[in-house]
């Protein structure tokens, strides 16, 4: 008697099945993203990288050759760029404001955004709508107002002035980013804080605002991406050449010139200028993707 294995007989399967139609759905989004964003990477790296190169190329051989590297690494431009535009002095006065800003501004932002999130009043609705009435405002319109305001003030002109205007600004957007993020918090956690005698200075400062972290690491990268690039605020409220920041003292540097530029200095010193950006983005690149990941998760 003979004993025969029997074949397991599969049946083969669909062409056009969901998940195979699914699968090649998946493929096709992932291939058409990948190109779009390997162009969009060549769009923005391309004139970045032209810049660094032309800065250690003099203004005859940028024309000569625009796409050619330099023929000699020379720091001559930067040198000069650093000392003939006064760009230190600018960039001084741009950390200083900039600084000082992002400080206050996250202090008062996330102070705001705790009480409205965690401590409803009669009226807590009105108040936090009113306050995101400030992001539909445009710059432009509250020039004259702003000018006047600190001219009277005594501040036109000056640093402080220039934060207070920068802090006002980034005010809205500051406590419309991190309501969310004090609203999603666990009450018991503050219960618990209050239990252990905690009062409500300290329960906000040790307990809650650590837990809202990967909101205050995003939006202080936001903000300080936002006031660094500022121009329409420090050119209109800041006429003293003294307490130029550092796009303005760009935009004097490239208008004084007027034909007879120096481009290989002009484009050293736009290097010195995004240098600082570029150093926090690739620093804080991971927290950033972090944090936004996580206040997703929450």
């Amino acid at each position: 008697m003979s004993t025969e294995t029997p074949t397991k007989v599969t049946a083969p399967k669909a062409p056009n099945t969901p998940e195979g139609e699914a699968s090649r759905g998946d493929r096709t989004v992932s291939v058409v993203s990948h190109i779009v964003l390997s162009i969009w990477t060549v769009i923005v790296v391309l004139p970045l990288v032209w810049v660094f190169l032309s800065s250690w190329k003099t203004t005859s051989e940028i024309f000569q050759s625009p796409l050619s590297l330099p023929e000699n690494w020379s720091f001559d431009n930067y040198v000069n760029a650093w000392t003939d535009s006064n760009i230190g002095q600018y960039m001084l006065n741009s950390v200083i404001v900039v600084t000082a800003s992002l400080v206050i501004v996250m202090v008062l932002g996330s102070a705001a955004a705790y009480s409205l999130a965690r401590y409803p009043f009669p009226g807590s609705s009105i108040v936090y709508y009113l306050i995101l009435a400030g992001l539909t405002f445009p710059v432009f319109l509250a020039i004259v107002p702003l000018f006047f305001v600190l001219k009277n003030t005594g501040l036109l002109n000056t640093l402080p002035g220039l934060i207070a205007t920068y802090v006002a600004f980034a005010f809205p957007f500051t406590v419309f980013f991190l309501f969310p993020f004090f609203r999603a918090l666990p009450q018991e956690i503050a219960e618990a804080a209050e239990l252990d005698g905690a009062g409500e200075w300290r329960t906000f400062f040790q307990v809650m605002l650590p837990m809202a972290r990967p909101g205050i690491v995003a939006i202080s990268i936001f903000n300080f991406l936002g006031l660094w690039n500022q121009f329409l605020l420090p050119v209109a409220l800041n006429t003293n050449e003294d307490n130029y920041v550092l796009s303005q003292g760009m935009a004097r540097f490239a208008s004084q010139a007027g034909y007879a530029v120096d481009f290989g200095q002009l484009f050293a010193a736009v290097v010195i200028t995004i240098a600082p950006v570029l150093a926090v983005y690739i620093i804080s690149q991971r927290q950033l993707q972090g944090s936004l990941s996580q206040g997703t998760m929450k």
